[in-house]
């Protein structure tokens, strides 16, 4: 495949798992009252189970030897765990109703992955899309700074993510195959948190799975029928972001990011109805003049 047509399936994988994950809030809320760290473990075990099966019908179990190199091995455990916190503490904001604040932080992850490019792959950036970086920067700084408090909910999703895609470009794996590997590695602490009662007040306590997750059975089909599917829901646009990621310069896939927090912003405001005041409309704006100046520059690409 040329270069052409591998950055074209790479725009075409980027997007399609960006929109996904712009549309999720709306299947999370349809388990609001399953606790977020439940979710995750849900999550977890799940998508383990789908992906192993997925591989298993393939016959293949290649993936498996990853752990037994060490480079490898250590950097898929390190990105199931900015996985796992990225995860964490957006199921946890959407439960919260800060579904903004979490776009926020996916409008901050495109500037960690241009940094992270430049540091580790030394990628060029166009004047054009040093513009758009620039701009959005600006955007980025004037929205946190309207806000008036740190958003650390922002910061966590940007960061964990931003190092989320960089690792998924060093990892010699495709990518169902480093996700399930990602899984497994992440599999023993799906298994403590099911073990785990969490109370409203912060506190948690071990206990018996079976007691400890009988309020998920007792609400019925409403909740547990997309708690099934929570694994594949979870998996689908990971698997099209890391095909994304092998195909795209880490620059590139960041500026898709606008997408995902443009969707979760629109959710949040006319969707659940979350408090946005207007003049943080104007930092809004620098942000999407930089995303379609980014995107006039991906046409020039395409176009030589």
């Amino acid at each position: 495949m040329n270069s052409a047509a591998s950055f074209r399936k790479g725009i075409f994988f980027a997007i399609s798992g960006y929109f996904i994950w712009g549309i999720l809030p709306l299947y999370w809320r349809l388990l609001e009252a399953v606790n977020p760290m439940h979710l995750l473990a849900f999550r977890i075990l799940l998508s383990l189970l789908l992906l192993g099966s997925i591989l298993s019908l393939k016959k293949n179990f290649a993936w498996l030897t990853v752990f037994r190199n060490r480079k490898q091995g250590a950097l898929v455990l390190l990105a199931s765990l900015v996985l796992c916190i990225n995860w964490a503490v957006y199921l946890w904001a959407v439960g919260e109703g800060r579904i903004i604040e979490a776009s926020l932080g996916y409008y901050i992850n495109p500037l960690i992955s241009v940094v992270l490019g430049l540091i580790f792959f030394r990628e060029r950036l166009t004047p054009l899309q040093w513009t758009a970086f620039g701009l959005a920067c600006a955007g980025v700084l004037l929205l946190t700074a309207l806000s008036g408090t740190l958003p650390w909910i922002s910061l966590v999703l940007a960061v964990c993510f931003g190092l989320y895609g960089l690792l998924k470009k060093t990892l010699k794996l495709s990518s169902l195959e480093s996700l399930t590997a990602e899984t497994l590695a992440a599999a023993p602490l799906g298994v403590l948190l099911l073990f785990t009662q969490f109370d409203g007040g912060g506190g948690a306590r071990l206990i018996c799975a079976a007691q400890n997750l009988s309020y998920v059975a007792a609400l019925g089909a409403a909740a547990w029928i997309p708690l099934l599917f929570s694994g594949a829901i979870s998996s689908l646009p990971l698997y099209l972001f890391g095909n994304g990621a092998k195909l795209l310069p880490l620059s590139s896939l960041g500026f898709f990011q606008f997408i995902a927090p443009t969707i979760k912003f629109f959710l949040g405001i006319f969707v659940f109805g979350e408090f946005f005041p207007m003049h943080h409309y104007a930092a809004f704006a620098l942000i999407w003049i930089a995303a379609i100046l980014h995107i006039i520059s991906l046409k020039r690409k395409l176009a030589q």
